[in-house]
Order: structure tokens, then sequence, then C-alpha cells
């Protein structure tokens, strides 16, 4: 099988650093911190017989790693598709000498390009919009590596990209990039603060999104504690509220208590409720008059009780009684 030649298509770029070989798939791994979900069902078995009958016709980018073998920045699920199908190597580019935003800035957009933003999982958008939030992110590589991807993935288009760009006024702001209102990034950053377990669980809809808001607050240990516990007890929006007022100033909350919490249980004593009793017309109107006020057959009542009470030999039934009279008004 002839290499596909990119560094041709490209122009013969300076040094050919775009220049396509061939690197046996038992040589590549994945990216140290790719967050996104591999292709599964029909789509990977597609992916699947496309590279059978027709091979890897898109090159994967790759850069050297320091065990001798390549780290994989754009193409898993190519990858993952050619050692399903049989094959031995795939095309590859490496790239030599890339900062740790460069490579970054690959895997990231490379996801972005080929699936779209809406069509992520939360917590896969929530690590996008982190990352390009925080101003490592240069603004003028992120487009020259947007640029490269678009001639890699859609070379007929990457013209028209070109007289496009020209004529565009960069956007900063990442909400009006991904078409995301200011709260709803607020919402996702906080998002990707969440331990893995949990982002499944949002991913899922099993824990609503505001609630993992309020739980991004709390350490990663309380986080592990609500992950394990959540199979055993809804979280909602209102329970995730109560474990961030609650926890302590490092986001720290006992075991016991979270799921004190999350279980609707509480350990602290009940204030029983004071009862409530009625006079019946008839007694209210042999001992008190009708132009009596509520406060002053109160008062009367409560030395009558006093008195009582004093009298008896056990108090141990002294209670608080709260009555209630006819209205005559």
């Amino acid at each position: 099988m002839v290499a596909f030649d990119l560094g041709a298509m490209l122009g013969a770029s300076q040094n050919n650093i775009n220049q396509v070989q061939q690197i046996a798939v038992n040589l590549l791994e994945p990216y140290h911190n790719h967050m996104f979900t591999l292709y599964e069902g029909e789509r990977l078995e597609d992916m699947v017989q496309s590279i059978r009958n027709n091979g890897v016709l898109t090159p994967l980018i790759v850069q050297p790693s320091s065990n001798g073998k390549y780290e994989i920045l754009i193409g898993h699920n190519r990858w993952n598709a050619s050692k399903l199908a049989g094959k031995e190597t795939v095309p590859a580019i490496v790239k030599q000498g890339l900062t740790a935003e460069e490579a970054e800035m690959y895997v990231i957009e490379s996801n972005i390009m080929q699936r779209g933003f809406g069509n992520l999982k939360l917590s896969e958008q929530a690590a996008v919009v982190a990352m390009r939030q925080d101003k490592m992110f240069s603004q003028g590589k992120r487009t020259d590596i947007i640029r490269e991807l678009q001639q890699i993935e859609h070379p007929e288009l990457a013209e028209k990209e070109k007289k496009d760009a020209s004529g565009k006024k960069s956007r900063d702001r990442v909400g009006e990039e991904y078409g995301l209102s200011g709260k709803t990034v607020s919402r996702l950053i906080r998002i990707s603060k969440l331990i893995d377990m949990l982002k499944e669980e949002i991913d899922s809809g099993v824990i609503p999104l505001l609630a993992g808001v309020q739980l991004s607050y709390l350490s990663e240990g309380t986080q592990e504690t609500i992950a394990l516990l959540a199979e055993q007890y809804k979280v909602d929006v209102k329970k995730a509220e109560q474990l961030r007022t609650t926890a302590d100033g490092n986001g720290n909350l006992p075991d016991e208590k979270v799921e004190e919490i999350l279980s609707g249980k509480s350990n602290e004593p009940q204030q029983p409720k004071p009862k409530s009793i009625k006079i019946s017309q008839a007694s209210y109107s042999r001992y008190f008059s009708k132009k009596a006020t509520n406060e002053e057959v109160s008062e009367i009542i409560e030395k009558a009780l006093e008195m009582y009470f004093m009298n008896q030999e056990d108090d141990s039934e002294k209670g608080k009684v709260i009555a209630t009279f006819p209205d005559f008004n």
C-alpha cells in the first residue's frame, strides 16, 4: 500500500514536517490526558469494516514518547479500529518538539472538528471549555493548528476556510465561540473539577448538572464517597447544596455525614411539636367573659396549670400546652 503523501498535498512544507510514514500499531499509545470517549457499537463496526476494505485514509498525528513509542494526538478511533481490523501498521504524521500547549490543542480541536461541540458529552464539553478558558491557549497558535487540521481532514475545504478566516475577527470569549451563555460556561468549568466517577454520573443523567456544580466545591475524597453512595441514594440539587454548605473550608465531610445527608436522615434530635388543645365553648363561657382577650385567657390558664402541677406529687408529666379559644370577635 502506498503511503498517503500529505507533504505533497501541503506543498512539501519546510523540512517535510508533515510527511506521512507507516508506524507499527503496537508502537502507538493513547494521549496521556485523553478525555474523549472512543466510538462503540455500530459506529465502531463501520469504521473497522471501512479500514479492512480501504485502509486508513486519513493519517494519525502522533508525537514521540519517552519510552520509545509514539503518543497519539489525533486518531485514537482509527488506531482502535485498525487493531480490531488486524492491521499491523497505520499511516501517521510524527510531530517533533511540540509544547504541552500545542499537543493539547491538537487533541481538543480535532475532536471538536470531527464530532462537533454539541455532540460531546457534558464532561467532554466541560473539559474543552475549561482548557479553552485557560490563558495558556494562544489564539494565534490555535488558529494555525485548526487550519492545519482542516487541510488534513478536509483538504477540499481548506482554501475556502482560509479565505473566510481572513475576514473574521477573533473572538476571545469561549461562550461566544461555542454558542454558550456565560453562566453555562461557568457551570461547565465547575463540572471539569469533578472526579471521573461523578463526571460519568453527570453524563448519564443520574446526577443533574446543577447538583454537579455544587459537588465540584467538595474535596476529592468527599466526592469519592458521594460517587460510591450515589448507587444507593439519589443525589439531587437540594442534597448537593446541603453537602456543600455543611462541608468545612476545604470541602471535606466525614463519610457518615455524607451518607446522613444523602439518605435524608438526620441524627439531630427532633424538637417536639407543641400540643394543641381546644376548650369547649361551654367551659370557656363558664370561666371567661366574652370581652377577655386571647392573651388574658392564656395568662390565666398558664397560672392555673402552674398551681395544678405544683400540687402534684409527681411532676414528670409536665409539658407545654397551647390552648386555642373560640373566636367571639
